[in-house]
């Protein structure tokens, strides 16, 4: 059991947003937002390529959980906890996060680990069975204790290595986080002060513990060896770009604002706080947990100072369509669209105002952006069930039924999905695409945990 908690995440550290979209089901819960991927990606993608990974497809996933950690747990994504987004002070601190979270994939420290475990398993399952030999011929003797040793120190010695070789690659992973921001002109400061205050607030919980025992390196010799890493990189005073400070400044206001109780956004973000972000924070708040009028009025006061700003608009059909109002929610809807050239969580959002102003008219139109966000977020769970209500409003049953199906089968409910895609097929002409896909449906074993 230790050996696999050990082997779920190789984190950086020892310890929704109510968007367009939201993804499968199985999985650890994500939050999805555009604003906050696009700066995430805007991020990664210098380190990428330093590390050699540009052209793997290797995206940044937000986690639904408020503490601060990042980790890799397959070899194609990073999840950062929201936390992490909204305690990191500046870009350098997160990218420095993504940055080692990065070394660990360009390692290829996750096949590795799992080749340690298969390992650390049959040593482990070899001791286990010497060791009941051994207890059996002690039971025999009358010397039980002497049996049970024989189990247990195989084991605690097989785990020691195992969390030795897990302390290398996290080093390993520190290294070339250095190596990745040097190559990108980039300082590792962000970097080094994260660790730093983390391992200042874990001095206490890990004085007396075996350093043998754990499965990162122990948090001083770790930033020790960081800050004399980092500081002999050139790029060690250099500060980030005041725009990328900006956006990070946002991000951080919205997380906030769509994730913290209205009272911590005020506290955070107080009314003498006049700044874009401030403003920003506490026009979220309005709208999640105040009066919509008044929400309206600070979004639009935020429109007003930056027209251009795709995000706001799409803020503000956001809280007219949760506020009962998606008629209204169009224009703003379709501006956000035009200005973030056609993101796709956007898309869902519009084509969901579509479908909830219950006017047949709009129905082709929002099948038309739904199928085009899809096929760019095909994992979409929601943008499913509207495309499935825009083709009920057409009275095409057999695509509602398909759309229907895929939604089901993206949250996980394998039965509702294999049931509805039934159903659809049924409905579509045999051999057609429709009824092809709704045959892979029928067709598509669960997946076993």
């Amino acid at each position: 059991m230790r050996a696999t908690a050990v082997a779920t995440s190789l984190a950086v550290l020892v310890a929704s947003w109510p968007a367009a979209a939201q993804t499968r089901a199985k999985g650890p819960p994500l939050l999805r937002d555009t604003e906050t991927e696009q700066l995430l990606r805007d991020y990664t993608r210098p380190i990428l390529r330093a590390a050699g990974l540009e052209k793997q497809n290797i995206q940044v996933a937000i986690i639904n959980d408020g503490t601060f950690n990042a980790f890799v747990a397959d070899g194609r994504r990073i999840f950062v906890n929201y936390g992490a987004l909204r305690q990191s002070e500046t870009p350098n601190q997160i990218i420095g996060v993504l940055a080692h979270e990065t070394g660990h994939l360009a390692g290829g420290h996750l096949s590795k680990m799992r080749q340690q475990l298969a390992q650390a398993q049959t040593q482990m399952i070899v001791a286990m069975l010497l060791g009941l030999g051994a207890a059996v011929a002690g039971a025999r003797s009358g010397a039980g204790s002497a049996g049970a040793a024989a189990i247990s120190a195989p084991q605690a010695a097989i785990m020691r290595s195992l969390l030795s070789y897990q302390r290398q690659q996290e080093e390993n992973a520190d290294k070339a986080a250095v190596k990745f921001l040097n190559a990108t002109g980039q300082s590792a400061k962000g970097m080094y002060e994260t660790f730093k205050r983390f391992a200042d607030q874990g001095l206490f919980s890990t004085r007396g513990a075996d350093p043998y025992m754990q499965s990162h390196p122990m948090a001083v010799e770790r930033v020790r060896a960081l800050e004399e890493l980092a500081r002999s990189s050139p790029y060690w005073d250099k500060k980030d770009d005041p725009a990328l400070q900006h956006r990070h400044d946002m991000m951080r206001a919205k997380v906030s604002g769509f994730m913290e109780r209205a009272e911590t956004v005020y506290r955070r973000y107080p009314i003498s706080d006049n700044s874009l972000p401030a403003r920003y924070a506490r026009a979220i708040a309005a709208y999640r947990h105040g009066d919509p009028r008044t929400a309206i009025a600070q979004i639009d006061a935020l429109i007003k100072t930056e027209p251009s700003n795709p995000y706001f608009h799409e803020l503000k059909g956001q809280a007219l369509l949760e506020g009962g109002k998606p008629a209204e929610a169009l224009a703003p809807l379709r501006k956000a669209v035009q200005l973030s050239h056609n993101a796709p969580l956007i898309e869902m959002l519009l084509g969901q105002a579509l479908v909830g102003t219950d006017n047949k008219a709009y129905a082709e139109e929002a099948i038309k952006i739904l199928r085009a966000a899809l096929a760019r977020e095909p994992e979409a769970a929601l943008g499913y069930t509207q495309l499935a209500m825009a083709y009920g409003r057409r009275g095409n049953l057999a695509e509602a039924d398909l759309a229907s199906a895929q939604a089901a089968y993206l949250r996980g409910d394998a039965k509702t999905a294999r049931d509805l895609a039934s159903r659809a097929k049924t409905r579509f002409a045999i051999g057609s695409p429709g009824w092809v896909r709704a045959d892979d449906i029928v067709n598509t074993k669960p997946v076993k945990n």
